[in-house]
């Protein structure tokens, strides 16, 4: 599952410095979660770090990008391939 920021946001921005995959930016009022790039931080650490560091608690599961631990994980895989690609 991807995670998503809700309306509860106070835009401190801790989270996007947080985020090993950039997957958080800055939306049009508050932050906002690419799924394409969320892992939950599978393959970086045990717990997604933008979770642990806001300070509001406003960044839940998102339920309409419901995945299981195994597309998390060939999503980081793909994502650490794609930059080993680049920098080469």
């Amino acid at each position: 599952m991807a995670l998503m920021i809700t309306q509860e946001c106070i835009n401190c921005g801790v989270c996007e410095l947080e985020c090993p995959n950039g997957a958080i930016d800055l939306g049009d009022e508050i932050f906002q979660i690419d799924p394409e790039l969320c892992t939950e931080c599978v393959g970086h650490f045990a717990e997604s770090q933008c979770q642990i560091v806001c300070p509001v608690e406003c960044i839940p599961v998102d339920p309409a990008h419901d995945e299981i631990e195994e597309v998390l994980w060939a999503r980081y895989q793909q994502l650490t391939n794609f930059a080993r690609a680049v920098a080469a």
